[in-house]
């Protein structure tokens, strides 16, 4: 039974129970964690094993609440432990935890995805991942071409050809045609060679590489607005760069995971007025269950086997508790129109909150937000690509996290990356959480001295 959290979370009094677990964590999983950004490497300390979770709050195994602003990376939308999501895996659960084959509820899911996105057909696969992993291969089987182009500092999923930037000291740029290198050990120089790599926001960069490189190019992926170097927004210029590289014959590949359903009922694109050729989704779609989708045009989907010679398959994909959280997410989304709204404007009033903040005690910060997205920079900015964004100081943002975790307050533990609101986020978790930052900008600026 997860108990109701304090209306103002204390500042944390003990870790021990964290610190004993982490270190009998990193004796059977490496780094003690199961995804890498959640060690704290980049921000230090000990990172924080989680018991229970209600609304826009988290509990440690040490009894600590903490307002929570990364909601699982992205899909409580609702908040953590919404009682219809509840419910509706409980219900669920009752008849079967797995077929291995088909049910009405992957049906009924299929159709509200194909009802609200507009697309024409939709498979489920089990994590974000897959679904863009899933995606590029009938892309490259549909178009028989073997290229894909990606946007450097754009995140895909864990798949080899995916894993693929231009690092450090080899910027992209139209002279090398896209010419990239592997972010991965493990990822063979071969696969390298398939992914091509530009700078996201960079519209006659892209353009100079589809008139040389077009051809030869299966899909171009991108995430329509990027999470994972923090909250980057796309230009109008860039929009219609991206809407171009159709003329070539390449398919245009939205990544909506962590965007799918956050930014509006039809996602960034629907928002930013995009229209791919196919989109991937996870995070929501699941109601915080492992689940992913990629969809598209009919035409393009039936490339899909059984109907078409592209492979893809998974055991557990369109498993009953997944389609059954994420049938009662976007149906309680869909019953609260105006969700979107004022989720925007809860995080415009954050976002407005903590540039005072750090204002007042002269911290500089660019802060980027869209909808109930949101990253605080730490430099000057403006902050439109990777390379601006990996000129933030990360060790003031470490400062900073500490600074607000000690006040009871959960923030994504890595400069670059997206914090998400919740409609369990209200007006006291919006003042202590400006109270607690005001206070760790101050020690920003005293670690400085």
């Amino acid at each position: 039974m997860t108990a109701t959290p304090p209306v103002q979370p204390p500042a944390p009094s003990s870790t021990a129970q964290s610190e004993a677990l982490f270190e009998r964590a990193k004796r059977v999983t490496p780094g003690g964690v199961n995804s890498p950004v959640r060690a704290f490497r980049s921000v230090g300390g000990v990172p924080r094993f989680m018991a229970s979770a209600e609304g826009a709050y988290l509990t440690d195994a040490d009894g600590n609440a903490y307002i929570d602003h990364i909601g699982s990376w992205g899909p409580m939308i609702l908040g953590h432990n919404h009682p219809a999501i509840r419910d509706a895996i409980v219900a669920a659960a009752a008849h079967g935890t797995s077929f291995g084959a088909p049910g009405w509820r992957e049906v009924d899911l299929a159709e509200l995805v194909c009802q609200i996105t507009g697309v024409q057909k939709v498979r489920f696969v089990n994590s974000g991942t897959e679904a863009t992993m899933s995606a590029l291969r009938l892309a490259r089987g549909f178009t028989g071409r073997k290229y894909t182009l990606k946007f450097r500092g754009n995140y895909h999923g864990h798949a080899d050809a995916l894993l693929v930037e231009a690092g450090s000291g080899l910027m992209t740029n139209a002279a090398e045609l896209g010419a990239a290198a592997p972010s991965s050990a493990g990822v063979p120089d071969e696969y390298a060679r398939l992914t091509l790599v530009a700078e996201y926001n960079d519209a006659s960069a892209l353009d100079a590489l589809m008139a040389e490189r077009g051809h030869e190019i299966a899909a171009v992926i991108f995430e329509p607005v990027v999470g994972n170097a923090g909250v980057l927004l796309p230009s109008a210029e860039f929009l219609a760069a991206l809407d171009r590289v159709k003329g070539n014959g390449a398919l245009l590949i939205a990544d909506e995971v962590m965007t799918g359903f956050r930014l509006s009922a039809s996602g960034a694109t629907g928002r930013l007025g995009l229209t791919p050729d196919l989109s991937c989704w996870g995070k929501i779609i699941g109601g915080g269950l492992p689940v992913g989708a990629y969809g598209g045009r009919a035409e393009i989907m039936d490339y899909v086997s059984p109907e078409g010679p592209v492979y893809q398959a998974g055991t557990l994909s369109g498993n009953p508790l997944a389609m059954s959280a994420g049938l009662a997410t976007l149906q309680a989304l869909q019953a609260d129109p105006g969700l979107y709204d004022r989720l925007d404007t809860y995080t415009a009033r954050l976002a407005e909150g903590l540039q005072q903040a750090a204002d007042s005690v002269g911290v500089t910060v660019w802060i980027n937000h869209i909808g109930s997205m949101l990253t605080v920079f730490f430099q000057a900015g403006p902050v439109s690509n990777y390379t601006e964004a990996a000129r933030s100081d990360t060790a003031a943002f470490a400062v900073w996290f500490q600074g607000l975790l000690k006040r009871g307050v959960y923030w994504a533990p890595s400069q670059y990356e997206s914090i998400f609101i919740s409609a369990a986020h209200g007006e006291t978790e919006l003042k202590v959480t400006l109270q607690a930052a005001r206070a760790a900008f101050a020690e920003v600026v005293q670690a400085a001295k």
